[in-house]
């Protein structure tokens, strides 16, 4: 029985992040979620005390799954080198070489349909997006810190802000893949990021 209520809510959740990236939060209800989950107003009752609440559960969730793939990815490119510049570089090429698949199965980002709403959550839910993007930013400067030591740049760069470079790679990505019905601009917009990070640090040029 547990199993069937955790896979309801799932259900719901997948439901619902679809709808809100393809019309925004104000524009979808929760009729509209219920029949596209093909569940009952009592069983969203029974998992979520609101459709506010509903909205916090799903930012939990994404924000869950993107430090996973951070965790994962950042995890994978230490695995290729002790360098702390090639695994920068290795980070955006495994992004990059799995953009095409990560744009179809995420046609657009919950972060943009959320913070153009946010008037509409509590703090607790817009938190939940602003610490995944610190978290973001924290990792990928401490990487980028120790790039540059091992690597001095080769102009003057704040390397804060160019962590947050790499989120705002990943977002303006996938709008424009949705913009253009098109996942490859993904792809695209990443290797140009690996460019400029290899010319930065003097890296050897490396293709996907």
């Amino acid at each position: 029985m547990p199993r069937d209520g955790t896979a309801t809510r799932e259900r719901i959740l997948d439901s619902a992040e679809r709808l809100i990236i393809d019309r925004g939060f104000a524009a979808t209800t929760v009729d509209a979620v219920l029949a596209d989950a093909g569940t009952t107003k009592g069983a969203f009752f029974h998992h979520f005390a609101s459709k506010a609440e509903l909205a916090r559960s799903l930012v939990e969730r994404y924000a869950a799954a993107d430090i996973a793939a951070l965790d994962d990815f950042m995890m994978r490119a230490e695995a290729e080198s002790e360098d702390p510049a090639e695994q920068v570089i290795a980070f955006v090429r495994l992004f990059e070489e799995a953009a095409e698949e990560l744009a179809g199965m995420q046609p657009g980002c919950l972060y943009v349909s959320y913070i153009y709403e946010k008037q509409l959550f509590d703090d607790g839910t817009n938190d939940a997006i602003i610490d995944t993007v610190k978290e973001w930013r924290e990792r990928l400067r401490a990487k980028l810190e120790a790039a540059a030591k091992a690597h001095p740049p080769r102009l003057r760069v704040e390397l804060g802000s160019l962590a947050d470079q790499f989120f705002t790679i990943f977002e303006g990505g996938f709008i424009l893949a949705r913009t253009m019905h098109d996942p490859t601009h993904l792809r695209a917009q990443l290797a140009h990021l690996r460019h400029y990070l290899q010319l930065l640090f003097a890296l050897e040029p490396t293709a996907p």
